[in-house]
């Protein structure tokens, strides 16, 4: 595996490789590798002639008063796990490499950006539109792999990539899940091993949602209602948000369909983590489908 640092080099790579018309994979990460991301990288790997995965831990994507200096970071280890795997170039620039002094140009998503996560962390999803337009535009990937558990920012960058006529497809893979449920996150490191058993709350209110609408209810607010009942059971909680909502438009719904995002965001002592389930995944909805 190659480990690359500076955009020139790494586009002059891609440019080499797109030469020979091979497609390219990219995979963003923040690092601190868990087995969610690698499955990314296992889907680019399968699906792509070479895979670039990247390691930037994003300060554009921060508040003032969020983790940013304490986000966990490994590059070693991350390079290890990737190289095993069998990863081609890792991409690893610095700070200035991606924001060089006086830099001035950001990424907006309108509307979108100002929803969900956007409301309470605001700029958040500027700072990831800036940054992974960049990784586009230095990578020139043929196709770009996120995770479902990052579901509005997959939802606004597939709109990015159609507004703004980027040429790369944008797959989303399925939520990886620890056995007991919780989703893997890289801040579920900060969590001690109460607050782990409590932040299940976040799968089992999910769980909760979807044996509700099983059983024929449609309303969102007796959901909604339910879902935070299950949450606050639990000791060190506090509900960001719990919404449904329409999986394009991210428009709260009254009324449960197939083309509907549950999604909710929870504080667990001080570690905010999301998860969500869409609705076209229910067996009730995939019944209807057929």
């Amino acid at each position: 595996m190659n480990r690359i640092q500076t955009p020139a080099e790494m586009t002059a790579v891609v440019e080499e490789l797109k030469s020979r018309e091979k497609t390219v994979g990219l995979v963003p990460t923040m690092g601190f590798l868990h087995d969610g991301h690698l499955s990314l990288v296992r889907a680019s790997l399968e699906k792509t002639d070479v895979t670039v995965v990247s390691v930037f831990v994003n300060p554009a994507q921060f508040g003032p008063s969020e983790d940013f200096r304490e986000y966990p970071r490994d590059l070693n280890r991350d390079s290890e796990l990737l190289e095993k795997l069998g990863v081609d170039y890792l991409f690893c620039p610095d700070n200035e490499a991606i924001y060089p002094s006086n830099y001035q140009t950001f990424v907006e998503v309108r509307n979108l950006q100002d929803k969900l996560c956007g409301k309470s962390r605001p700029g958040h999803f500027r700072g990831v539109c800036t940054v992974v337009l960049k990784l586009f535009n230095i990578v020139q990937p043929d196709m770009a792999f996120f995770g479902q558990k990052d579901a509005q920012q997959v939802i606004i960058l597939k709109k990015m990539v159609r507004d703004l006529n980027c040429r790369v497809n944008i797959l989303t893979l399925p939520i990886v899940r620890e056995e007991d449920g919780l989703a893997l996150s890289s801040r579920n490191a900060y969590l001690n091993s109460r607050q782990r058993q409590a932040a299940l709350c976040l799968y089992r209110s999910l769980q909760e949602a979807g044996r509700m609408i099983g059983e024929g209810e449609r309303r969102t607010a007796p959901i909604c209602q339910r879902m935070e009942e299950v949450i606050l059971a639990e000791a060190e909680t506090r509900i960001d948000y719990i919404a449904i909502v329409h999986s394009a438009s991210l428009e709260p719904v009254e009324k449960v369909s197939s083309d509907c995002l549950i999604a909710l965001a929870v504080f667990v002592g001080r570690v905010r983590l999301i998860d969500n389930l869409m609705t076209s995944d229910l067996p009730a909805f995939r019944i209807d489908q057929e």
